[in-house]
Parts: structure tokens; sequence; C-alpha cells
């Protein structure tokens, strides 16, 4: 059962989301801002940073991630959808929106097919990768719940 959530818990999980983010564009900046300096508006300063647009953006995706989550992975507007189901809208959502956002924001050039590869594969395997944590993180968590049962039943 989850607790009741404050406005501050929202703007909490933002932040966790745009943290990661701005973390890994931190890196992709380091590694290969140079090269792709003039290719993509998220790396326009190469590996000297991330713009303040930029970061404006990204913190954009962060809400839009954080209000889809709320939509289809809690119980607070969809309460009896199969959590397949949930999952799947949820990251053709956040695929879409993103998708959006290269538009909006010329991320990289929208003609340009290979960058569109790049963008589906890298979201496949980000979404993969985040599917595994948060199962053995729900695994740990069942086991640590099954645990504490255990020990209750036994006394």
């Amino acid at each position: 059962m989850e607790k009741q959530k404050t406005f501050f818990n929202y703007i909490a999980d933002v932040f966790v989301i745009y943290g990661v983010i701005v973390f890994v564009y931190a890196l992709l900046s380091l590694i290969i801002g140079d090269y792709i300096s003039d290719y993509s508006s998220l790396f326009r300063l190469g590996s000297g940073g991330l713009s303040i647009a930029t970061l404006l953006q990204l913190l954009l995706l962060a809400i839009i991630i954080n209000i889809v989550k709320i939509t289809f992975l809690t119980d607070r507007w969809i309460k009896n959808a199969p959590i397949f189901l949930r999952n799947l809208l949820f990251f053709l959502t956040i695929f879409g929106a993103t998708a959006v956002l290269i538009v909006l924001f010329d991320w990289f050039p929208i003609h340009n097919w290979k960058a569109w590869v790049g963008f589906f594969l890298s979201y496949t395997i980000s979404t993969i990768v985040s599917t595994l944590i948060t199962r053995l993180k729900e695994r740990a968590e069942n086991n640590k719940m099954q645990a504490a049962l255990d020990k209750y039943t036994k006394h």
C-alpha cells in the first residue's frame, strides 16, 4: 500500500529523475560532446558542459516522466489495468514525449535515420536496464517482507 504523497514528494521525485538524466548527459558530454557538438543541440558546448537551455529541456523531460509515472505506474488513476499494460503504456508514452522533444528542441537532425535508430536503441537499452533494476529492487523488498512474515509467523 502506497502512502499518501504530498506536492513536495512529487517535486522530490522529479529532481531524482532529473539528477539521473543530468548525470548521464554530463558523462556523455565529457565522452562524446566534442565529437557531436555541431550535430546535437544537447551537446552544443561539447565537453565544456551543458547549456542552461539544455538543462531546462532535461528538467521538462523529468517532469513529463514523473507525470506519466504517476498516471500509469501508481493506482492514483488506473486501478484495474494489468501491470504489463501499464508498463507498456508508460514506456510508449515516454518514447513519444521524448520524440516530440527531439523535434521541438532540435536534439538531433530529424531527417537523419541513423540518429533515430540510435535514439531507439539507446531508449530500448535504458528501458531494459531500468526494468531489470526495478525488478531486482522489488525482488529484494519481497524477500525482506517474506523473511519478516516468516519470522512473525514462527512466534
